[in-house]
């Protein structure tokens, strides 16, 4: 009976080690995936959805979010992808290269019978280390030190598809951070109050930054209505400017010439009544909301609001109505009857600009009475792919700035930050004793996966260039980084290659956690 029962533990163990294998076969499939379009001369994915729809890009989280993952356990690092996103913005790619490679020096310790709880215990030791060590070679920084938040930005668009209009977009993306936050006291920045509006034609640099509100398309002018207001007074309606209209699937069937008569009249007289009760709050400037089931406006409406001299965008989207109401001050009026004056935004400015380099126009509403609030950043681009990138690379460097309003500190780029990591991890570890010793020189060399990817993206031998910079770092100059522009390795603070602290810190310790948690798994119950 002895044999039999240590054959059936022994049996119970394979299984779990069979589970963990597959787990970080299927993670790190994942990792190796994305790991080719990690830093500047990292590669682009095209992916091309059921519906035909193709998407061109190099952010992890996006790649990671469009792939069709079915393993549970690969779906971890998608999620983790996600959740770097949203917390630091940036090096959404980076942070699962680690998990990746992390998980590779997990299997070895594995393979060597350590047990995975002690691996988990010894990889959370580590990452408090890490933190510490961190923090000693960030170098603070001031908000109101502009230059270098645009060169923390220009780093972050060194590897995207517009990298080479940094220039345009690294200063656009720092202003509008600025602009709505109060720089002494701030310590996070809601993105929402800043909107982007794309539109195709022109160039990406043609991306400007709009103090106040931006519509993508023109007035409505069909009329002859005014393209140009000075002292605008803005109302916002999500009523129809048109006849009223019987309920779905009734129809009213007219067949007296007088009847029909009579029916245009009345719906002359209930246009007219609407839009005299416009004018005579004083309004000059009209939005309109999208509707669905009516016409929002029509010929007729327009023809009147023009004889009245206001001018009318139309199709405004149903999610910028709060971000309307929240810039100009303005209420968005659901009835007729409740528009009064004091619903009324005010604006210095209000009119329609022909845009550089195409026939669109676009509507710009500027000198908004309570600047501060919000700001809108409009982007151009030649088609709707790069736009798209333009959009997701825009929203990136907003959140590098967000980074470094949430934790003021700044670190260099380039690999230094995981290359110092392991230099000074390995040193740490020899300080530990037995199993926890052998665990966090692992955990140390799994984080040269960084640039050692960096220097193999950009075409450079990795096993020389990591060891040259690890002779370096252990010199004692901890701010050596690949330069790949160079092809060598270079001090970093000169070529100004910085990033926010809170990107690499948020990146360990999520890629840690996300690993601890896949190798405490021992079985993978499937429930109908």
């Amino acid at each position: 009976t002895k044999k039999m029962s240590s054959g059936e533990s022994q049996r119970g163990l394979q299984k779990e080690k069979d589970v963990r294998m597959s787990n970080i076969i299927a993670a790190k499939g994942v990792a190796d995936a994305i790991r080719t379009s990690l830093g500047p001369r990292g590669m682009d994915k095209m992916i091309e959805k059921g519906n035909g729809e193709v998407v061109i890009t190099n952010d992890g989280a996006t790649i990671l979010s469009q792939m069709s993952v079915y393993h549970p356990t690969a779906k971890m690092l998608v999620e983790l992808s996600q959740s770097q996103d949203i917390e630091a913005g940036d090096g959404t790619t980076s942070v699962c290269v680690i998990a990746g490679a992390l998980l590779n020096a997990c299997q070895s310790l594995l393979e060597k019978g350590i047990h995975p709880t002690a691996i988990s215990e010894s990889f959370m030791a580590s990452l408090e280390k890490a933190d510490e060590i961190l923090q000693g070679i960030s170098r603070p920084l001031n908000l109101a030190d502009r230059d270098q938040l645009v060169h923390a930005v220009d780093t972050c668009l060194s590897s995207k598809v517009v990298g080479n209009s940094s220039d345009t977009i690294s200063p656009i993306a720092v202003d509008a951070v600025l602009a709505i936050i109060d720089a002494q006291t701030a310590s996070n920045v809601d993105l929402n109050d800043i909107r982007i509006v794309k539109q195709v034609g022109g160039t990406i640099d043609d991306t400007e930054l709009v103090h106040g509100l931006v519509f993508d398309r023109g007035a409505k002018k069909a009329a002859g209505g005014p393209t140009r207001i000075e002292n605008a007074k803005i109302g916002l309606i999500q009523f129809c400017l048109s006849a009223p209209k019987s309920d779905m699937e009734n129809n009213v069937v007219v067949s007296d010439y007088a009847a029909m008569d009579r029916i245009l009249r009345e719906e002359r007289k209930h246009i007219l009544g609407m839009v005299k009760k416009i004018a005579k709050t004083g309004c000059n400037v009209l939005l309109i909301q999208k509707s669905i089931l009516r016409d929002a406006f029509n010929d007729l409406s327009l023809f009147f609001l023009a004889k009245t001299g206001i001018m009318v965008v139309t199709d405004v989207e149903r999610n910028d109505i709060e971000f309307i109401s929240r810039t100009l001050g303005c209420q968005p009026v659901a009835h007729v009857d409740s528009f009064t004056a004091d619903k009324l935004g005010s604006a210095e400015k209000c009119a329609e600009v022909t845009m550089p380099g195409g026939a669109q126009r676009v509507v710009k509403i500027t000198g908004v009475a309570n600047p501060g609030k919000t700001c809108s950043v409009l982007i151009r681009g030649t088609n709707k792919l790069t736009l798209d990138e333009a959009d997701r690379s825009v929203h990136d460097a907003l959140c590098v700035v967000r980074s470094i309003v949430k934790k003021r500190f700044m670190i260099s780029g380039g690999g230094v930050a995981e290359t110092e990591l392991a230099v000074k991890l390995t040193e740490w570890s020899k300080t530990q004793v037995g199993m926890r010793a052998y665990c966090a020189r692992a955990y140390a060399e799994a984080l040269e996966v960084v640039p050692y990817t960096l220097a193999e993206n950009a075409g450079l031998n990795p096993i020389n260039i990591v060891t040259e910079l690890r002779k370096a770092h252990a010199e004692g100059k901890t701010n050596h980084g690949i330069n790949v522009k160079k092809n060598c390795i270079t001090d970093m603070v000169e070529a100004n290659v910085m990033q926010p602290l809170l990107v690499n810190t948020s990146a360990i310790t999520l890629a840690t956690e996300c690993v601890c948690m896949i190798l405490k798994i021992d079985d993978v119950v499937p429930v109908r």
